[in-house]
């Protein structure tokens, strides 16, 4: 890994980060609770934003009283990444100032991932609608050993980068994914959408993403002083 002075790399979340995907994943969601002979609390959904599938299938399959058998839990996770891709066919809606503040750190030189737990499958039809071009990788939640809130998606992405994660910024929506790069040693930009996250040693909270500046991004990773 090359040495590195100053913030050297932006990691992306993409879910409730760059689109607003959460409420897609609302629908499919209470739609295979039902499937599966139940109902979908507020509660365990809030638990689930920002997840792998297996933790989701885990919480969904103890919501609806049903026995976590291998075969019925990989039926399910089929049946909602298949009903997923259907809605994300529609389009998926930008969270404010998303798409220019891609195109600013593109346009900065700095080197970009996406680091998200959704699935390989459902990534590729994100990157149809929202552009394959803002990205120098992604890191997907089913080619890692162990994904969020575990380091390893960001310490992956890093490497592959060449960048230390102490140069990193991070930039995520949920607590699931905060507590991921910040195990990483990243410097964590906090964009909450549809749930809080706490405050944390290296983490900076903004309301959104919109009016963001090359400057402000160097000020933000300072900021945050992990490195």
């Amino acid at each position: 890994m090359s040495e590195q002075a100053g913030l050297g790399a932006v990691l992306w979340d993409l879910d409730g980060t760059l689109v607003d995907s959460e409420k897609i994943w609302d629908i499919s969601l209470a739609e295979l609770a039902r499937h599966l002979g139940g109902e979908l609390s507020a509660p365990t959904r809030v638990a689930m934003v920002g997840s792998s599938m297996w933790r989701t299938l885990d919480l969904m399959f103890d919501e609806v009283g049903l026995e976590h058998r291998p075969e019925a839990m990989q039926d399910a996770a089929h049946w909602l990444t298949s009903r997923t891709a259907q809605l994300f066919h529609n389009g998926l809606p930008w969270r404010p100032g998303a798409l220019e503040a891609l195109r600013l750190v593109r346009a900065s030189g700095l080197a970009t991932a996406l680091v998200t737990s959704t699935e390989r499958r459902l990534v590729e039809q994100a990157l149809d609608s929202i552009g394959r071009e803002f990205f120098d990788l992604t890191v997907c939640g089913d080619e890692v050993p162990a994904t969020k809130p575990a380091p390893d998606p960001y310490l992956i992405a890093a490497s592959k980068l060449g960048v230390r994660p102490e140069h990193c910024l991070a930039v995520e929506d949920s607590p699931t994914g905060a507590a991921a790069a910040s195990a990483a040693g990243c410097a964590v930009l906090v964009v909450p959408s549809e749930v809080s996250v706490p405050p944390a040693p290296g983490r900076i909270q903004r309301d959104s993403l919109a009016g963001l500046t090359e400057s402000e991004l160097h000020e933000l990773w300072v900021r945050a002083d992990v490195a």
